[in-house]
């Protein structure tokens, strides 16, 4: 049996295809470069549920605009209780109140629903008032709006949209299999996606990048670096942002998350000096990396640039993770449908290795 399903084909899947040694990931056909920074959210979720439902909009942008409108009627639902939570688990609860079923209109609020519960939960737990969505504006102006309370620049925009395609599918990871687990009971979308939710919280899976600011903050200059990797690496510490379960090579998303970052220049949220220094600490880590542990391919993942980019654009690093919701939601969609169309209840088989009753002789 394989530790941890390693190398286990469990799906048959259109929607992408993770080639962790020659470092290239496909979605529905297209490489990383074809769409990161070239495409919007909103075509890169038409392209993953393209054949997935009966009909889509002419204009997905307006009905997501929509379905932001309609979902922000639960951020009524933030008390105390909620907001004494991280922002996930907040997140997570106000997405448990939405109906479940496998319909688009339901696909659609799921569509919204990390992007707009997020917003609220940040500025709520800050101390101001959720803003409402714009349902005219795109799904990635809307998101920085509704988190500031004012208008984002084209550049700013253009990042968190490149963001979003970047990671909104990349095979049958932890959060999307737990998703297509839950819809192979056909228990709805809203149930699928809370799986996903779930899953991505977990500090092995999608709640990495929040550590990577502490990292470079407790680094402080780059002349600390070596000495600061080398004591953590003595203590046992693991360091986020490199290595990947999959990937033998860089990860093709660091490349297109960094390149995100240095178009947004010298923007009001980027600290001077910023990327250069995360490039320094970057090239320290897999030179000693590459000293301490030469038998392993430890090189730079997703995380290391998600948490650079999201920094600059002003999200706390307590939201990161809900950020990679909102861009992962459109993948959990997408192949909860397809678990839908055409595969069977999940249910792998376990060998017991407990102890075995006495039979009486």
């Amino acid at each position: 049996m394989s530790d941890g399903l390693e190398d286990v084909v469990a799906a048959d899947t259109v929607l992408s295809d993770v080639d962790g040694r020659a470092g290239r990931l496909i979605i529905r056909g297209h490489s990383l470069d074809e769409l990161a920074g070239r495409v919007s959210f909103e075509q890169a979720a038409r392209l993953l549920f393209d054949g997935f439902f009966e009909a889509l909009p002419d204009d997905l942008a307006a009905a997501l605009g929509a379905a932001r409108v309609e979902v922000f009627a639960e951020v009524s639902a933030l008390d105390t209780g909620l907001l004494d939570r991280t922002p996930i688990e907040a997140m997570r609860a106000l997405t448990a109140r939405l109906g479940d079923g496998d319909s688009f209109e339901v696909a659609l609020r799921l569509l919204a629903a990390p992007a707009v519960f997020t917003a609220a939960v940040v500025r709520a737990q800050a101390g101001e008032a959720p803003v409402a969505p714009d349902a005219k504006l795109g799904h990635a102006a809307d998101i920085l709006r509704m988190l500031r309370g004012a208008p984002a620049s084209r550049t700013e925009i253009e990042a968190l949209d490149t963001y979003l395609v970047t990671v909104c599918d990349h095979g049958l990871n932890a959060s999307t299999f737990a998703a297509r687990v839950v819809a192979s009971t056909r228990a709805g979308l809203t149930s699928a996606v809370l799986a996903g939710i779930s899953a991505l919280k977990g500090p092995l899976h999608g709640g990495a990048p929040g550590p990577i600011i502490d990292m470079l903050d407790a680094i402080g200059t780059p002349d600390n670096a070596r000495t600061w990797i080398e004591a953590a690496l003595a203590r046992g510490d693991r360091l986020m942002g490199f290595g990947h379960r999959v990937y033998r090579v860089r990860d093709p998303r660091a490349d297109a998350l960094k390149a995100a970052v240095r178009r947004m220049g010298a923007g009001a949220n980027i600290q001077p000096g910023r990327l250069a220094f995360a490039e320094a600490v970057e090239a320290a880590i897999l030179s000693i990396l590459k000293a301490h542990k030469p038998d392993r391919s430890l090189d730079t993942n997703v995380e290391f640039y998600t948490a650079l980019l999201l920094e600059s654009l002003a999200f706390p690093p307590s939201a990161f993770t809900c950020v990679f919701a909102m861009g992962r939601v459109a993948g959990w969609i997408a192949h909860a449908r397809e678990q839908l169309a055409g595969g069977r209840l999940i249910r792998p088989a376990s060998r017991y290795v407990g102890p075995v009753p006495k039979v009486a002789a």
